[in-house]
């Protein structure tokens, strides 16, 4: 019965006979505008897309969308990922859910919007950002059942492929055993990043990246973050031997990211010399 909710996943040598481009001048790229129409990039070309969409939470950098408004731009964005996904190419999402009253699970809307899309889900990584000594204090009425309230410690990663489960192409994977091991698990603990140390409200931490990127795709891949914030992205591409390439609407953080990447360019030639 679940089948049916699901497009049909092709059989690997129907994937196989779908065009995949070689990486272009378009990759190793930041771009200044929405990700809402990616132009520069063609068709079936980006194995992993990543990103850490804005919360609509009133952060910095946020435009206070209404919940319909937000909804929206994930799914154009969504349309746009699926296209330049190569066959088999994943999709990782970081998502938090928000509010308490009412509580609003946005990991839910970003299924059904994707499964709508084509979409097939692959699973989902709770990231635990935090042990259980947390420093907030948002437990609603204190050691009372008047109206207790759960502080979050995670957030999700919600895994999507593009009609199928397995890559169809051949490549070189430099994943090592005790990082795969670590990463097939449904629990991942990696400490966030500070916000102050990187100038952005909500950087990801770079070895959350690195450990997707290693786990999804293989060395020389193209990795896209259509919400490139910081950069973080890029620099684990870059510090994975990746291409990268990403999008962002706020021309300081594209500076933001531009600066970091040109410093993680320089940092890879010097271990080479």
């Amino acid at each position: 019965m679940h089948k049916d909710l699901f497009s049909k996943p092709l059989l690997e040598k129907e994937l196989k006979s779908i065009f995949v481009p070689d990486v272009g001048d378009w990759a190793d790229k930041v771009y200044n505008h929405s990700s809402e129409d990616m132009c520069n990039i063609p068709d079936n070309s980006v194995a992993l897309a990543v990103t850490s969409p804005p919360y609509n939470a009133s952060k910095d950098y946020d435009n206070n969308l209404t919940l319909e408004e937000y909804l929206g731009l994930i799914k154009r964005v969504g349309k746009e990922v699926y296209r330049v996904l190569r066959p088999g190419g994943r999709y990782a999402i970081n998502i938090a859910n928000l509010g308490r009253k009412p509580y609003i699970p946005l990991h839910a809307f970003f299924y059904q919007i994707h499964i709508e899309q084509g979409f097939l889900p692959m699973g989902e990584i709770i990231w635990q950002k935090a042990k259980g000594a947390s420093g907030s204090t948002a437990w609603g009425s204190w050691m009372s059942a008047k109206s207790p309230r759960l502080r979050d410690l995670h957030e999700y990663i919600l895994i999507f492929t593009k009609q199928g489960y397995t890559r169809p192409d051949k490549g070189k994977s430099d994943i090592k055993k005790e990082e795969f091991m670590a990463a097939t698990l449904s629990i991942w603990e990696i400490p966030p990043e500070s916000a102050k140390r990187i100038g952005h409200p909500a950087p990801f931490p770079v070895a959350l990246i690195e450990r997707l990127i290693r786990l999804y795709t293989y060395k020389d891949d193209v990795v896209l973050d259509p919400f490139l914030g910081s950069g973080t992205s890029a620099v684990a591409a870059i510090n994975t031997n990746r291409h990268y390439v990403g999008y962002d609407i706020d021309k300081n953080y594209i500076k933001l990211s531009e600066t970091r990447i040109a410093k993680a360019l320089k940092e890879k030639m010097e271990k080479l010399f």
